[in-house]
């Protein structure tokens, strides 16, 4: 019984590394024609899940999402726990931003955990925000609205959270469950988790 142990020769492996870059490149450039196709045959979509209700984190999903609208972007925001906050009229004009837990804070965890720091930061972020004509939030969900950005509140934390949905600006589409927004998900070109 013998066995083969010939080593392939030089050019064997070469020519094996030329089909296989070949077939990579037929690989990426059947890629390519497809988003090129995909966005010939319309937009490309952005799907963005907001989960986060503090004045900080409101700002990147909006910023976001009417960027990419004014990029040609179709753009949905699912709003979840504490992120349907941003969608709320009344709690939108009240975000907060924590002072405890940020460690980009000038001000040690001890110091932000005194009553009334949170209420400091959150006025000094505000006089920031206004000193450097940066656009509301309620500002920036009228204007994304306005370029077709579809906002949806997730139904079951409006129900956990007991709010009404006609507490929510003008355009947001509520009732909006899980299922949608992992559909939404599967259909949009980007995905982002904020």
């Amino acid at each position: 019984m013998s066995t083969d142990t010939t080593q392939p020769t030089g050019a064997d492996d070469e020519t094996r590394s030329r089909a296989e870059l070949e077939a990579r490149v037929a690989e990426l450039e059947s890629r390519l024609a497809d988003v090129e196709n995909k966005l010939d045959d319309g937009q490309p979509k952005l799907s963005i899940i907001a989960t986060k209700g503090t004045l900080d984190m409101a700002y990147p999903p909006l910023i976001l999402a009417s960027t990419a609208a004014a990029f040609g972007y179709d753009v949905t925001v699912f709003h979840t726990f504490w992120g349907l906050d941003i969608l709320h009229e009344e709690k939108s004009k009240n975000l907060r931003l924590s002072s405890v837990g940020n460690p980009n804070m000038p001000v040690p965890n001890a110091v932000g955990a005194l009553p009334g720091m949170d209420r400091l930061t959150t006025s000094l972020m505000e006089k920031r925000i206004e000193d450097n004509d940066t656009a509301s939030i309620e500002e920036l969900i009228e204007t994304s609205l306005e370029m077709g950005v579809g906002f949806q509140a997730c139904q079951m934390t409006i129900d956990l959270l007991d709010y009404d949905e006609a507490d929510f600006y003008d355009g947001v589409t509520v009732g909006v469950g899980a299922a949608t927004a992992i559909q939404d998900m599967a259909e949009a070109d980007v995905q982002l988790l904020i």
